[in-house]
């Protein structure tokens, strides 16, 4: 009785998965790439890829259990070792392109903090551009956590938990001055409620423009594979968690649909987000800042008055993301690796890399990390002299990876509900035709996604090199995950 009392609620599991999945970011890049018409896309993710995909993990955490390979044993059990390999070493690649992408923005929330608006494009160093300068910063930024990670200081950790805090304050923030901006000026919204089909940023007009904005709906619902392992933690899980899912996404949804609604009544697209300095990089503080702008002149401040208060909008919004992002990246700087290499064979990896240090983390193999992370960064803020297109490729670069290793979960899913031979404690999908149409109708929705992503650069823009950042990951990856296993699977043989 008591055991059972020690389980999730259907309240509770809503929660955290309310906390996994949504962000306040997701918000503010949708209404800059989309306006309005970015509701209806979050919608259809809802419904086309976050419902049935969780469901997914939710049977694949239930029927294999694994405290440290997760994905890896997912896909090993439904396909075979080379493919759970392949596909285990592109989500673990995903993670490197977060870190990379992650360490230049890193700077924005930091000088936003200090100075109330982003500074980063005006960096220059003994003679160095921005993004330089930007990339310089990222790769000292690298060295210094993967030094704390190692010696295991995780004091700072507890303290950047804080900004996790701050940023869920921002929501509220959001709602209740937007709500009072809306009040004061008799229900007028800066951006007009009108042609909310047709997004007012230029390279989302064209209908592969539209398309190519689908990433980012499915990159809003991240996070899904963590679910896997809650099912068998849960209360009477077989009605508890597929409620759970959906209310969750309802939820979800409507907290991005009031989100992006609620930016439109303080912020006009054309006034304030079509200066060319705006990006997906410092979107989230410009459009808090001016929050706090519209605020103080709805109440009757003077211009002066209203511009400080933008600028402590945009500082604590700062504050907030900062040690939001760095929390992330000190756990992100280990725990992926450690499941790469402790959770995929120990006879695949040289000796030094499956080695734990006295704080239990991988040292030899985080520094190696940290080296490839460190050429990555150099690489990419040598080759572009715009640090507003510097921001955007990582930002795209970043989707596209954390989105691509979903396909081999998808396209395993109907081979692990074949295996008669994996008991399934936890089952939604019992019906073997149904898990194919879902399944395939999930991968196709996931792998379209991302190459209406890859191709507008090309068809929308006239920028190439876009693409080719974008792809150069995953096909670099990949190729390197399926180099490494047979290269190791051979010499293990032998």
């Amino acid at each position: 009785m008591s055991e059972n009392n020690n389980k999730i609620t259907l309240t509770a599991l809503v929660m955290m998965i309310f906390t996994t999945v949504f962000g306040f970011a997701n918000g503010t890049v949708a209404f800059y790439l989309m306006g309005y018409a970015s509701i209806l896309f979050y919608l259809l993710a809802a419904v086309l890829f976050f419902i049935p995909f969780a469901l997914m993990m939710a049977e694949y955490g239930a029927a294999i259990k694994s405290d440290s390979s997760g994905m890896y044993k997912w896909l090993e059990v439904s396909v075979n070792a080379r493919f759970a390999f392949i596909g285990t070493f592109m989500w673990f690649a995903s993670y490197i392109i977060w870190m990379v992408s992650t360490a230049a923005k890193v700077w924005i929330p930091f000088t936003t903090t200090f100075f109330g608006s982003d500074q980063t494009q005006k960096f220059t160093f003994l003679g160095f551009n921005a993004t330089q300068t930007i990339g310089l910063l990222s790769c000292v930024w690298m060295i210094a956590v993967t030094w704390i990670s190692i010696k295991g200081v995780k004091g700072i950790v507890r303290i950047t938990s804080i900004g996790g805090l701050a940023v869920t304050s921002l929501n509220a923030i959001l709602l209740v001055i937007s709500g009072i901006v809306l009040a004061l000026q008799h229900g007028h919204l800066a951006q007009p409620f009108t042609h909310v089909m047709q997004s007012p940023n230029p390279s989302y007009q064209h209908p592969i423009g539209l398309m190519s904005f689908a990433v980012f709906a499915i990159f809003a619902y991240g996070g899904l594979e963590v679910l896997g392992g809650m099912v068998d933690k849960t209360k009477n899980p077989e009605k508890t968690f597929p409620r759970g899912i959906i209310i969750s996404a309802v939820i979800i949804t409507l907290g991005y649909a009031l989100g992006i609604f609620f930016w439109g009544i303080s912020t006009n697209w054309q006034a304030v987000l079509s200066n060319p300095t705006t990006n997906l990089g410092n979107i989230s503080y410009v459009m808090m800042r001016n929050l706090g702008v519209v605020f103080g002149n709805a109440l009757g401040l003077s211009s002066a008055t209203s511009n400080t208060l933008g600028l402590w909008f945009a500082r604590y919004t700062g504050l907030g993301m900062f040690l939001a992002y760095a929390g992330a990246f000190f756990t992100l700087t280990y725990s992926p690796l450690k499941t790469l290499i402790l959770g995929t064979p120990k006879a695949l990896w040289p000796k030094k890399f499956t080695q734990l240090n006295q704080n239990k983390m991988p040292s030899y193999a985080m520094i190696v990390q940290c080296a490839l992370v460190i050429v990555i960064i150099l690489i990419a803020s040598f080759a572009t002299t715009d640090p507003s297109a510097f921001y955007n490729v990582l930002t795209l670069m970043s989707n596209v990876s954390m989105t691509l290793p979903y396909l081999f979960l998808l396209y395993a899913f109907p081979k692990f509900k074949k295996n008669q031979s994996i008991l399934k404690p936890f089952e939604v999908y019992k019906s073997q035709t149904w898990t194919n149409w879902i399944s395939w109708g999930v991968f196709v929705v996931v792998l379209g996604a991302n190459v209406f992503t890859l191709i507008q650069p090309i068809l929308v823009d006239g920028k190439c090199q876009n693409t080719i950042w974008m792809l150069a990951g995953p096909i670099i990856f990949g190729a390197a995950g399926a180099w490494w296993y047979q290269v190791r699977s051979k010499q293990l043989t032998d």
